[in-house]
């Protein structure tokens, strides 16, 4: 309950992270029948750069910051739905939470579950979209709406998982999770964030995803120097259930670009696309 993503909106991890939910998002979109997208750590939707949280730490400015500028290639629809967000007021002014480029991104037709247990963040999300029919907020665990609700009416759909990690047992929980979904509720999309600070974590998660049996298993993953401080975010991946058709080769050239845009030539530093189980 302590963790507040202000401090860290538009960091590196942000931005790998909703340059590849964006594209998930425009594949899904890509066939005309409805779909909805649960977020179950939602934040409070929209972050101000000018802030003193974000000037605090200043993440922001060796992330989205160094982004700007981009007006063509892989990274393009995530720059300019960056650049948009809240009308005026996106980037360098202020940075998107997953809900507000997920609402971006929605057609008339499509629904979003956005789930913040922060009271103050929950509040200030509940503000946001209090007037949008096809926004609903929920104050409730994250965890626990992974089973309350799902599976989808619409019968496909996007499941967000965006934990701040500030707990012990997160990596067990977000296994036990994406099963749990799985199990549930098989064509739904997965989107699963992690950090990457030492490896051994990392390939224990992977090796509990293989041993529950959950097929068709990709993990994207950025990393700016050799991950082998567990006291420093080192680099962040994605795992992804169900992954629609070319993820892995686009997702691989958005990966690439961001490194080239965001990586500052660190001994180790790299990006990989790896299916963990296959379909």
């Amino acid at each position: 309950m302590n963790y507040r993503h202000a401090f860290h909106a538009g960091n590196f991890a942000d931005c790998m992270k909703h340059a590849l939910l964006a594209w998930l998002l425009r594949a899904l979109a890509a066939k005309p029948t409805p779909f909805r997208v649960l977020d179950t750590h939602a934040g409070t939707g929209g972050y101000d750069l000018s802030a003193g949280e974000a000037m605090r730490t200043g993440e922001w400015r060796r992330g989205i910051g160094r982004l700007l500028d981009v007006a063509e290639g892989p990274l393009a629809d995530y720059v300019a739905l960056v650049r948009a967000a809240d009308g005026t007021q996106g980037a360098p002014a202020a940075y998107p939470g997953s809900p507000a480029l997920i609402r971006a991104l929605l057609r008339p037709q499509d629904h979003l579950l956005a789930c913040e247990l922060h009271p103050e963040d929950h509040a200030t999300l509940r503000a946001r979209f209090r007037r949008d029919p096809q926004v609903a907020i929920h104050h409730r665990d994250g965890w626990e709406a992974l089973k309350a609700l799902t599976p989808f009416p619409e019968k496909r759909g996007l499941v967000l998982v965006d934990p701040p990690f500030e707990q012990e047992g997160e990596f067990d929980r977000l296994a036990q999770g994406i099963a749990l979904v799985s199990h549930r509720f098989r064509a739904a999309i997965q989107a699963c964030w992690y950090p990457i600070k030492h490896r051994a974590p990392v390939r224990a998660f992977h090796a509990a995803l293989q041993d529950s049996g959950v097929r068709d298993l990709v993990a994207a993953e950025l990393w700016l120097r050799e991950p082998t401080d567990p006291t420093r975010l080192n680099g962040c991946g994605l795992l992804v259930a169900n992954p629609p058709w070319k993820f892995e080769a686009e997702g691989g050239a958005i990966l690439a670009a961001l490194l080239d845009r965001l990586g500052d030539g660190e001994p180790g530093q790299g990006w990989a696309i790896t299916r963990i189980a296959e379909e």
